[in-house]
């Protein structure tokens, strides 16, 4: 292969073993070459405005600038920018998030020994990418209400073991409105009680524990 048909490749992602595994992977192909690696979102923007990469690859979970955000911050400046995130967990609400922060393309990371390199080439040939079981949760869920910022702040604190006592003083509402959002919760989610709900909420990508 030539040079100028490499398909340059940025990793984003703040575990040093895993940016090795990938890289490993990517440099034992003659048509690919990782041309810088970042373990934030801050680092990998300024990496993107130096090396403008075909592909960037992009976890997540990641300190200070999660993943989504820092898809939407590479997008803002760089529309053209065709960007693959990584993720441990088949919730759709994460994906739907970064489908509509501009990604191209969405694999598990327990798919990476087998996707990875047709997924590159794919996203870079200008192709898209969901797995099934992100498809699947989709379009499963496809029409329902989205938990409202305040919902999913209420649920991060019920996660923590907090009571809806102190989760009003924190939020600055009455204990009145904690009920009503944690009402609102348990319908939009379909869950049973408040453990099953974060259960739930994890599950989709509405919150990490």
């Amino acid at each position: 292969m030539t040079q100028n048909r490499t398909i340059t490749v940025l990793i984003v992602d703040d575990h040093p073993l895993m940016r090795a595994g990938i890289a490993g992977e990517i440099n034992a192909q003659r048509d690919m070459k990782v041309v810088a690696e970042a373990e934030d979102g801050d680092t990998a923007l300024q990496l993107f405005r130096t090396h403008r990469p075909d592909v960037t690859l992009l976890d997540l979970k990641m300190p200070r600038m999660n993943g989504i955000d820092c898809l939407i911050a590479i997008r803002a400046e760089f529309r053209q920018a065709r960007i693959i995130v990584l993720t441990t967990a088949a919730g759709d609400i994460q994906a739907a998030r970064a489908f509509q922060g501009g990604a191209a393309g969405f694999l598990l990371k327990d798919t990476l020994r087998s996707e990875l390199v047709t997924t590159i080439r794919l996203i870079h040939a200008g192709g898209r990418k969901i797995p099934p079981e992100i498809a699947m949760q989709m379009a499963e869920h496809s029409g329902e209400d989205a938990l409202s910022e305040r919902e999913i702040e209420v649920l991060r604190c019920v996660a923590k073991g907090k009571s809806n006592k102190i989760i009003a003083d924190e939020l600055a509402i009455s204990e009145h409105t904690v009920k009503n959002h944690l009402k609102n919760i348990l319908s939009k989610l379909n869950a049973d009680d408040r453990t099953h709900a974060v259960t739930i909420a994890v599950k989709r990508g509405y919150i990490d524990l």
